[in-house]
């Protein structure tokens, strides 16, 4: 890539999107496009003909995707299903029918089956049955994946497909029913602070800028107790779902997007698809390849917030997947290795979130 190719980074307002777009940035590419949801619905076929009819870009990153928890993936499963599909369609179809040179599609790691073999190589895809709880992304996840794949192996595209691990930093989403696992926890620890510690105006300015079900600062005070005693977090303590049991790998964004742009850079579909007759898993995995107990991340934001209260786990909720180790070695033999560990990356997402979300 030039430094001026046209660049069009879809979601790049979003946790994965935002941080792409800032590594190319800082790199020096001056031609970067992006388009938010209220200009560009990627759900519309036909808006998306028009801006890619409009724009002409060069090359495609599509991190856009209808994203969540394991409450929302269990409770919105039409949603995740159709949505994403219906995005992929449109912009992987569009950046085909404008000979893009070269597209890097997002996906996710919950592709791989429930009891695949750890850590996961890029070969246990389609093994065994997904962890049901997210089952509808994943499927939409790996649609994309092998339409990439199939566009390679029938027209000759160059169409990357990159798997991350489970992702946070600068701009996540840290709504209580919607987020992922790990701003979920560093929120609603640091609400359960603010109440043990009687900080109550700390808790107004939260809720005022990321209002629960429609619940602000500006609410009664027993509305807003009520509200947060849905979501687990009372004045003597925080509960979380599951057992705390489950194994998970934790990426920086930032360090997410500079392996995304690394492999944009230097990486073809002909350095992936091997000789074998029949061509498949060319995706790679983005991760670290080290893991943590949801209960010691759990001690470790609880360390880093300064939580003084009771922490507990409710076992009537699910767990989700015991374990989804990555196994990284591909990405690492072709040049790229992570830096930031947990424990550093815990402390910069909690300063983010104190000091700049709010």
């Amino acid at each position: 890539m030039d430094k001026d190719s046209k660049i069009y980074v879809a979601g790049h307002h979003g946790l994965v999107g935002s941080a792409i777009w800032n590594n190319l940035h800082q790199k020096g590419y001056t031609n970067l496009v992006g388009k938010g949801h209220k200009e560009l619905d990627l759900m519309d076929g036909l808006a998306v003909r028009e801006f890619f009819d409009a724009e002409q870009p060069e090359y495609v990153i599509l991190a856009a995707a209808h994203v969540g928890g394991i409450m929302a993936n269990s409770i919105y499963r039409a949603d995740f299903i159709y949505k994403n599909l219906q995005i992929q369609q449109n912009v992987i179809g569009e950046s085909f029918r404008h000979n893009v040179k070269k597209l890097l599609f997002l996906g996710s790691t919950c592709i791989y089956p429930r009891d695949a073999a750890q850590p996961m190589k890029e070969s246990e895809l389609l093994t065994g049955p997904l962890e049901y709880t997210n089952e509808p992304y994943a499927i939409a996840k790996i649609a994309g994946l092998k339409m990439c794949e199939s566009f390679n192996l029938q027209y000759g595209t160059n169409y990357i497909a990159v798997m991350p691990t489970n992702l946070y930093g600068p701009n996540d989403n840290f709504d209580l029913e919607r987020s992922h696992v790990l701003p979920a926890m560093i929120r609603k620890i640091y609400l359960g602070k603010c109440l043990n510690e009687g900080n109550w105006g700390e808790v107004c300015k939260d809720l005022n800028c990321r209002p629960v079900e429609g619940i602000t600062g500006d609410h009664k005070p027993d509305e807003i107790l009520t509200i947060l005693k849905k979501y687990g977090i009372t004045k003597s303590q925080v509960e979380l779902w599951g057992t705390g049991k489950p194994l998970r790998e934790f990426l920086w964004s930032e360090e997410m997007a500079d392996a995304s742009v690394y492999v944009l850079e230097h990486v073809n579909f002909d350095d992936l698809k091997g000789t074998e007759k029949d061509v498949r898993n060319c995706h790679i995995n983005i991760g670290t390849g080290k893991e943590i107990s949801i209960h010691e991340l759990a001690g470790l934001i609880v360390k880093t917030v300064g939580y003084n209260g009771e922490l507990v786990f409710n076992s009537d909720k699910p767990d989700g997947t015991m374990r989804k180790l990555t196994d990284p070695s591909k990405l690492n033999h072709l040049g790229w290795h992570h830096q930031i560990e947990i424990e550093e990356g815990v402390q910069k997402m909690y300063e983010w979130y104190f000091n700049f979300s709010r």
